[in-house]
């Protein structure tokens, strides 16, 4: 009999799962369908000896000292600042669009004060901001939007930016400086050794057993366990009673290529004609040496793992539906992403998995008072 059964091995389940065994003492029994731990965050050594991540670039970032702090235990860092070029009319423009982007797109030599009165002059006005499209339209204006947002935005997400949430565009800034930094927080490390190394540290506990390639649909009337944690699809615990949520997925093509550098920053976006949205260059995330480089190609799709909550609000409605099913059931803690349906990023999803420890220890006799279960059904 386990004490706790956690369903996840990404970032909400793995810390969780070292809360409760180094601060309560508890067995924890963690699975994941994948072959490794870390989710999303894996990083792993690819034949030419660079490590990759496996799912896409993931860049830590952050302004919360507790979170560093944390996850300080289980590794180093290394300084890294994120940039990003935007692959533009043949041109290769930082983005988010700043100074630099304007003055060598357009040919110009503005200010930053000039550059503010030629934002004001192709602004929009948006009586209400709703959608994505509201949001830059009314920003920076219409070409703007259609040379660095509309294709990309369409590519990703498989709609216009009519018809998505705000928050999509909201998340990216537009500088009238020459700060070419994609984030403004006040820490931007990466794990020196890797994300999957930290993960490793952080699991490594005798109270906590991991089990992958295991689905718990398939497990979870099979092993005992007192009290269940869960960061998988919230309608998929459910069995999907109110229908599926939409999420966006990712195919991922890696390639190593004969020379010691592709291109100038990490990651390089392509808003415009090519299929893929964007490529990473990893050296620049680690700094390896190698004579060799490997990269990344990114094409969104429907199909596969989920990776992105879709953000409209008819989704939104559905998921409130869910977030009510899931409120009540007391004996199960729904944690991380894809169950609480939200596109958080790493730094925010370690605070939620801490947040809900401390709701745990305040909530949970150690030692386990509630009914011991052998499967938690939807």
């Amino acid at each position: 009999m386990f004490d706790w059964l956690i369903v996840g091995a990404g970032f909400a389940g793995s810390v969780l799962a070292e809360r409760i065994a180094s601060q309560r003492g508890e067995s924890v029994l963690l699975i994941d369908r994948r072959n490794h731990i870390g989710g999303n965050a894996y990083d792993c050594y690819d034949e030419a000896g660079i490590l990759i991540h496996r799912y896409g670039p993931h860049i830590f970032h952050t302004n919360a000292r507790s979170i560093v702090d944390y996850l300080s235990h289980f590794t180093t860092w290394r300084p890294y600042e994120h940039r990003v070029l935007a692959a533009v009319d043949g041109m290769l423009l930082p983005i988010p669009i700043n100074l630099d982007t304007i003055n060598r797109l357009y040919g110009l030599d503005l200010d930053p004060v000039e550059l503010e009165d030629f934002f004001a002059s192709r602004r929009e006005t948006i009586e209400e901001v709703h959608t994505a499209e509201d949001v830059v339209v009314s920003t920076v204006g219409r070409e703007l939007y259609e040379k660095f947002f509309r294709g990309y935005t369409r590519k990703q997400w498989g709609v216009d930016p009519s018809q998505l949430s705000k928050s999509v565009t909201a998340r990216v800034p537009t500088r009238t400086n020459r700060d070419d930094r994609y984030f403004g927080d006040s820490f931007q490390h990466m794990p020196a050794n890797g994300y999957t190394r930290m993960f490793e540290r952080m699991l490594n506990h005798p109270n906590i057993k991991i089990m992958l390639q295991t689905d718990y649909r398939e497990v979870r009337d099979r092993i005992p366990f007192r009290k269940l944690i869960y960061t998988g699809p919230v309608d998929e615990f459910f069995d999907w009673r109110l229908g599926r949520l939409p999420y966006r997925s990712l195919r991922f093509e890696h390639v190593t290529v004969e020379c010691e550098q592709f291109q100038p920053v990490a990651v390089v976006n392509y808003p415009q004609t090519e299929d893929f949205t964007r490529i990473t260059e990893y050296k620049h995330l680690t700094g390896q040496k190698n004579a060799r480089t490997s990269l990344t190609y990114e094409y969104p799709t429907d199909i596969g793992d989920p990776y992105y909550p879709v953000p409209r609000p008819e989704n939104e409605a559905l998921y409130k539906q869910y977030e009510a099913l899931s409120a009540s059931r007391t004996d199960v803690w729904f944690v991380g992403r894809l169950a609480t349906y939200r596109y958080y990023n790493m730094d925010q999803v370690v605070g939620q998995a801490l947040a809900t420890f401390a709701r745990i220890q305040k909530t949970v006799p150690i030692g386990g008072a509630l009914q011991p279960a052998m499967a938690v059904p939807g």
